[in-house]
Parts: structure tokens; C-alpha cells; sequence
């Protein structure tokens, strides 16, 4: 947490943020362009709030592109702002996002990456073992064997029987990726969205994915690096896209916290 406060503490550093979330999954060269600075001291910027979590990059073709990521400012608000009034905060930057608007995001996927002390063996077992998934995705888990090809069970209302809706493991490789299709908008979501029947109708036709990738961390004190990228979403108006955005942070944070709390016991007993 020290390294995320160092990080945000730089404005030239919190200007770059802004220009993510504003637009995630630029390059170097975007995120350059109109800066009174150079190229090489915008790379020592990101470098910095990269090594902090708050940024993570994805290589698509010769081109590195960079995602703002929010699970450590997530984790910070959880500790510091939570406990105190979260309610007051929240309403608050709810009525200057309606005011404002939303951010423009030409790319409509989201790239989350967070960092676990573990081993890359582990973390694959808590994507796919069952009781770890209870934990961390409590009255919403889903079932499958995590066999490629196979079916992904998901419950359509909290604690309710997972069922078929047409999920599949893509991919399934033990310690290194996990990926398989999302599903589609449900008849809750036309409701909670407020979706007129034609809008649900259209919206439907949407198929995502999601897919979790494990690599050790550039600097191994920091553990074990997953990335979560979910994307194919029909685009940047995708109410599935607003849907899963909020629920993959909490679902990260606590996936670690569980990961984490269950090595530290395990090294205890030992």
C-alpha cells in the first residue's frame, strides 16, 4: 500500500491515470501525445505506477497497451473509506458521475491485475477448486469441472442452483491460464437495468469472455501476477460491461484475501 500512496502522491503520475480511465488501452505513443515531458520520462511514470498495481499492460501486436487498474485504489477504499461513511461517499460520486458522464472508452473490455503471494500452481487451484470458489465468490458460485470444453454452471439469483447458460471452458492450462465464454444478459438483468423489451432483445445477442492469465511477478517478493482481461463485449454501451465492472474488483480483492489468509495458516501449522 505504501507504493500506491507513493504513486498517486506525483501529479504527473495521477494526470496519467485520468487519461486512462478516461481512455484505458493506450499505447506509449497516446499516452505522449500533448505531454511537456519526454517520451522516456512518461515511461518512467508508468513504470512507477505499474510496479504500485495501478497500471497494468497488455501486448497487442508490437504495440504494449496500458490499463488502468483499480483493484489496489479498491483495496485502499476498503481500509480507509468503508469504515467511515462509504454510503455519503458513494451517493456523492454517483450524482458528479451523472453530472458528468461516463468515461469514454473506445476498447470496451476491462484488464484487472492484481498481485498474490502464492505459488502459480495455487492460484489455478483456487480458480477452479471448488471450495475456494465458495469462499471468495460466496452466494454467486459457479460450478464446472474446468475441463476444456466443459460446461460452466452459474446461478441466476444469489444462492440459487447453478444452471447451464451456455458457459464453456475455452481453455484450461494448470498454473498458467484459465479462460472460458461468459453468459448472456438474464431476464433479472432487463429489470435491474431498466431494458425496454426491444433493448433486452438486442442486448442478448451478446456473448463475452473472460480469462485469467498467471505469470510470476517481475520482481518475485511481489508473488505470483494475475491478469484478468474480459472483453468481446458488443461495446463502450455494453450493460454487460457495466454489469461485470464493479463485480470483478470485489471479486479479485477477495479471491487474494482468501489465497493469502489460507497460506498464512497453512505456514503456521507447519
Amino acid at each position: 500500500m505504501d507504493d500506491v500512496f507513493r504513486a498517486l502522491a506525483d501529479p504527473v503520475r495521477r494526470g496519467l491515470l485520468d487519461r486512462l480511465r478516461d481512455r484505458d488501452g493506450q499505447s506509449l505513443r497516446e499516452l505522449c501525445a500533448d505531454q511537456a515531458m519526454s517520451r522516456q520520462a512518461v515511461t518512467k511514470h508508468l513504470v512507477a505506477l505499474e510496479s504500485a498495481g495501478l497500471v497494468t499492460t497488455v501486448r497487442h501486436g508490437r504495440e504494449k497497451l496500458h490499463y488502468l487498474n483499480p483493484v489496489p485504489v479498491h483495496d485502499i477504499a476498503e481500509r480507509w473509506i468503508r469504515r467511515f461513511d462509504h454510503g455519503r461517499l458513494a451517493a456523492l460520486s454517483n450524482l458528479r458521475n451523472a453530472l458528468e458522464g461516463p468515461p469514454l472508452m473506445t476498447k470496451p473490455e476491462f484488464v484487472y491485475t492484481l498481485y498474490v503471494h502464492t505459488t502459480p500452481e495455487k492460484l489455478y487451484e483456487a480458480l477452479t477448486s471448488q471450495e475456494f470458489i465458495d469462499q471468495y465468490m460466496s452466494g454467486w458460485a459457479p460450478r464446472s469441472t474446468w475441463r476444456e470444453g466443459d460446461p460452466v454452471l452459474w446461478p441466476t439469483e444469489e444462492n440459487g442452483e447453478p444452471r447451464d447458460l451456455g458457459q464453456r471452458v475455452t481453455e484450461a492450462v494448470p498454473g498458467k491460464r484459465l479462460a472460458y465464454t461468459w453468459h448472456t444478459l438474464q431476464p433479472m438483468h432487463q429489470e435491474m437495468f431498466g431494458m425496454s423489451d426491444e433493448e433486452f432483445a438486442e442486448a442478448v445477442k451478446e456473448r463475452s469472455k473472460v480469462a485469467f492469465d498467471i505469470e510470476p511477478a517481475e520482481v518475485p517478493e511481489a508473488g505470483v501476477k494475475l491478469t484478468i482481461t474480459h472483453d468481446g463485449f458488443a461495446g463502450p454501451g455494453s450493460r454487460m460491461l457495466e454489469g461485470v465492472s464493479g463485480g470483478w474488483i470485489m471479486i479479485l480483492s477477495e479471491l487474494k484475501s482468501v489465497v493469502e489468509r489460507q497460506g498464512a495458516d497453512s505456514a503456521a501449522r507447519s
